[in-house]
């Protein structure tokens, strides 16, 4: 039973008609990073596009925050959503559920978009029609043009013509056709309530159509959860998930992984968890 009844509160576009994307942010204390996240978003060059923003019962002042950064955006159709059931599964579900438009992007909230984000990934889809369920972009975590990043998007030229059709992407990095997403279930806690539910769910995507990594469409992601993250998924599980074929993913995930992640507490309420909070990551991002 979702544990939130509270209705939308929206700030809708002068152009609702017209809208073709949904972008949907779910939260949890995020103040110090949504004013830069939605920033990038104002900038976007797609004009009207929804902004569906998921506040998972912060404490920190979140909301107060994202509805400031806010106030002066024009030809944004803009939802602010309460989902008090915790976990990030369960706010994506919630924004999900509210869209009606063609084509979703899933954000963090504590990555950066550059302002032809939306607009790329558009005529991306527009130019591969109908069969082409997502398309995921490079994560970046320094300068576009930085060696760094220069080394991700080769990456992501070659490593998924090698690795095929799995998920090489984090969620933040996630657009979607809407009707296939759906389709596919989206984020569900029923179907997955784990951890590496991106991966999970990007498989039950690729039954419903192709899934494209763009080296073109990036975004800077913040590595402040990856290195604790990566131990929440071992060195063999992740051998093993690129090595399973994807007629045999199913049994991966279903018979293999998600029994084990079950057996360690692993589920995706962990990512509420924030072991770096009193570190000078926080203090970079100005708490």
């Amino acid at each position: 039973m979702r544990a939130s009844l509270k209705e939308p509160e929206r700030q809708p576009a002068q152009r609702a008609d017209e809208l073709r994307w949904s972008v949907v942010v779910p939260y949890y204390n995020e103040r110090p990073f949504l004013p830069a996240m939605l920033a990038s978003m104002i900038a976007q060059s797609v004009r009207p596009f929804r902004l569906t923003l998921v506040d998972n019962a912060s404490t920190d002042g979140s909301g107060a925050a994202a509805r400031a950064a806010l106030a002066e955006a024009e030809d944004i159709d803009i939802v602010h959503l309460v989902e008090t059931t915790p976990g990030q599964a369960a706010a994506l579900e919630r924004g999900i559920a509210e869209a009606d438009t063609d084509f979703i992007a899933i954000c963090d909230a504590d990555t950066i978009y550059p302002p032809d984000y939306l607009a790329r990934a558009g005529a991306q889809y527009d130019a591969l029609g109908p069969g082409a369920a997502a398309i995921l972009a490079t994560a970046f975590y320094d300068e576009p043009g930085s060696l760094s990043s220069r080394l991700a998007r080769l990456k992501m030229r070659i490593v998924p013509h090698l690795l095929r059709k799995q998920c090489h992407a984090g969620g933040y990095a996630h657009t979607f056709r809407t009707d296939a997403l759906k389709r596919a279930g989206g984020y569900s806690r029923k179907l997955w309530p784990h951890l590496r539910k991106d991966h999970e769910l990007m498989h039950r995507v690729w039954k419903e159509g192709r899934v494209v990594h763009d080296p073109g469409l990036w975004c800077r992601a913040s590595d402040r959860r990856s290195s604790v993250l990566q131990k929440r998924w071992t060195l063999f599980e992740r051998i093993l998930y690129h090595a399973t074929p994807f007629q045999m993913k199913d049994w991966f995930f279903y018979d293999f992984l998600g029994p084990r992640m079950a057996a360690r507490a692993h589920d995706e309420l962990r990512l509420r968890e924030r072991p770096w909070e009193g570190t000078g990551k926080e203090r970079e991002a100005g708490v």
